[in-house]
């Protein structure tokens, strides 16, 4: 339950043995390899050359294609599974396995190729969609679009205005002469389609009187024939591209039994991809390689014994502080911490060489969570959940292998409190006993109610506040003290431990002369401070002052509003119980027990959908800013060695 030691590993090794080394390391999963720090005035250092990340580009482009390609197959063939259906396993010598491999680029190809003519044939029955579009206004006439004009005669195809008659343009043509003759193929909303024929004699002055008009030549050169033959041939083509397109679409439906393989080619590939890389982080001599990294060092042992049969020059060595900051963070937690850590990486991990903040939020967290939904039935519902889930589903993603754990674990805080508060779905029993037989004076029993006893919970929540905040100022004495600090603790946590007891000791007129004491230590403290400073007496006592006076201010508005923060657990608990019982009186209203199940059903739904999100903000607020403020170092970065990370399947040894 502590931030797990790091080890600086420096290796050297043959060029020979570089690939089978990272392969072995990859499938260890326990070592980071670092960007190579190097000293630029060293001789020997600016020898050394980067390598070739070879590889990472195939890599990654067969993981995007293999992707694709799922893509697709999830459209047309959807593989079934069952309801939380966990990831199917696969051993390392499966997902790496040649034929396999061969068999799902195959596949892929396949798939994508079928994919991109589906592409093009749609792309195809658009354009022709469109082109039908445009021949429609002349299927009526029985001449080629592309009727040419001759030496004599002028052919011209257009459209008018819909709002121009066809009577006004003959009549608009027959004062330019009679050698001219206007055709109307159809009409549209916008336009009139027609055909001009004239003699070139009169061509000129026709188009001019039709173009006062609105007339608007049409482009219809690229047909050959009349539209209705053109039209008819887009027929055709269309049917045998639907033709090809259910063929291709009926063969895609029939390939889904290749989805595990492509599924495997993915994980295979982001694999490859994740060593590529790392290989490019070593640096390259003609006949050697060097690598930097990190190990833990509990695990370091079993790395050394992996590396033994090679022909290669290591050391390790421990971080300095100044190295802290470079130094990946992984913490090592039991059942009971272990989920907290989606709080923890939410908010952000802890930086190298500080506190493990999971042992320590772990017992508030849960307490408090319960605390707010304090409800029987919420927390069997949150306890099945997380089982059923657990059980069935195995999750192994980074959030969802401890969210379900710790909705288990806030599951049993919160049926304790609703043990001790009497409440299972608000007061359903009491108020369905009470529905049927209406003498009944029964009730679940409890310990407190939070309607009933809403002062004494506010105060208890006060309490549970100072508790908190507290133990976060003991987790930072004990840091002050690790480190050398002590005179910090003594003047800042320590003082304020004895100034906020003697203030209570003091309301409730035992002696104040443990709060003079505080005060005593307070302006001691200041002075200390002033006089580390240097300066003259003037200085050291304007100072003090100062100093005195802004701890005064920050302090006592500081730890009110932190402990009056802590109001919320009263408040949460409260909102929950009052909901749930104004939904069970209103379902009671009915006098149907029917009537009142479903509507007490969809109540307390409602609520717990509502509180089982509220309580966690609520209590992650507590925590990163009333707890972690005393005490956490954040910043931390986080440990990513290199390995194996399927999103398809679960890595079983063989």
């Amino acid at each position: 339950m502590a931030i797990v030691k790091m080890k600086r590993l420096r290796l050297a090794a043959m060029s020979r043995d570089r690939e089978e080394l990272l392969t072995l390391l990859q499938r260890m999963g326990c070592v980071e390899i670092d960007e190579p720090s190097s000293a630029a005035d060293d001789p020997d250092w600016a020898s050394l050359v980067r390598s070739e990340s070879t590889g990472l580009a195939a890599a990654r482009e067969e993981e995007s294609e293999a992707e694709k390609a799922l893509e697709v197959l999830n459209h047309y063939a959807p593989l079934k599974s069952g309801l939380l259906e966990p990831k199917p396993g696969a051993t390392v010598r499966q997902l790496f396995d040649p034929a396999s491999a061969e068999k799902a680029r195959s596949a892929v190809e396949e798939i994508n190729a079928a994919q991109r003519r589906i592409s093009a044939i749609r792309a195809e029955t658009v354009k022709i969609a469109s082109q039908k579009e445009a021949l429609a206004p002349w299927q009526s006439l029985d001449l080629p679009l592309d009727t040419p004009s001759t030496d004599q005669v002028t052919v011209q195809f257009g459209t008018l205005p819909a709002g121009v008659t066809i009577a006004d343009a003959e009549s608009a043509l027959q004062k330019t002469g009679e050698l001219s003759q206007l055709t109307e193929a159809s009409a549209g909303r916008e336009f009139r389609y027609c055909l001009l024929v004239c003699h070139n004699s009169q061509a000129e002055a026709a188009l001019e009187a039709l173009k006062d008009l609105g007339w608007s030549r049409s482009n219809l050169r690229e047909w050959h024939g009349t539209a209705a033959e053109n039209s008819a041939a887009l027929d055709r083509k269309n049917q045998e591209l639907e033709k090809e397109l259910n063929a291709l679409e009926q063969k895609l439906s029939g390939m889904g039994a290749a989805t595990p393989g492509i599924r495997l080619l993915v994980d295979k590939a982001g694999a490859e991809a994740e060593l590529a890389e790392n290989r490019g982080r070593t640096l390259d001599t003609e006949r050697a390689f060097f690598l930097e990294g990190w190990v833990p060092a509990d695990q370091w042992p079993q790395v050394q014994q992996a590396l033994s049969p090679y022909p290669c020059a290591y050391e390790t060595s421990d971080p300095a502080p100044e190295d802290y900051p470079k130094v990946p963070v992984t913490l090592k937690n039991n059942f009971f911490t272990r989920p907290l850590s989606m709080v923890t990486d939410m908010y952000s991990l802890p930086a190298y060489g500080s506190v493990d903040p999971n042992p320590l939020m772990a017992p508030f967290f849960i307490f408090f969570y319960g605390m707010m939904m304090a409800d029987m039935g919420y927390g069997i519902v949150m306890m099945l959940i997380a089982l059923i889930v657990i059980r069935k589903a195995r999750p192994t993603g980074p959030t969802t292998r401890n969210m379900f754990p710790l909705l288990g674990l806030c599951g049993f805080s919160t049926f304790i409190f609703g043990a001790l508060t009497g409440g299972f779905f608000g007061d359903m029993i009491p108020q369905l006993v009470t529905m049927l037989n209406p003498d009944s004076t029964f009730a679940l029993p409890a310990l407190f109610s939070p309607l009933d006893d809403a002062l004494m919970v506010l105060i208890g929540s006060l309490i549970l506040g100072v508790i908190q905040i507290f133990t976060g100022m003991a987790v930072s004495v004990w840091k002050k003290f690790r480190d050398g600090n002590a005179l910090d603790a003594v003047f800042e946590e320590i003082t304020w431990y004895i100034i906020l007891i003697g203030a209570v000791i003091a309301i409730v007129g035992v002696t104040p002369l443990v709060l003079i004491a505080g005060g005593i230590l307070l302006v001691a403290g200041k002075v200390y401070g002033a006089v580390q400073e240097g300066g003259g007496p003037v200085k050291i006592v304007v100072g003090t002052f100062m100093g005195l006076f802004g701890s005064l201010y920050n302090n006592i508005t500081g730890y009110f509003s932190d402990i009056l923060s802590y109001s919320r657990l009263m408040a949460l608990m409260l909102a929950g119980a009052v909901i749930a019982q104004v939904f069970n009186t209103l379902g009671a209203i009915t006098g149907n027990v029917i009537g009142f199940f479903v509507i007490s059903l969809i109540g307390n739904v409602l609520n717990f959908a509502l509180n089982i999100l509220g309580c966690f903000v609520h209590d992650m607020r507590l925590q990163c800013l009333e707890y972690f403020g005393r005490f956490y170092e954040d910043g931390g970065k986080p440990f990513r060695p290199l390995g194996i990370s399927p999103k398809f399947v679960t890595i079983v040894k063989e």
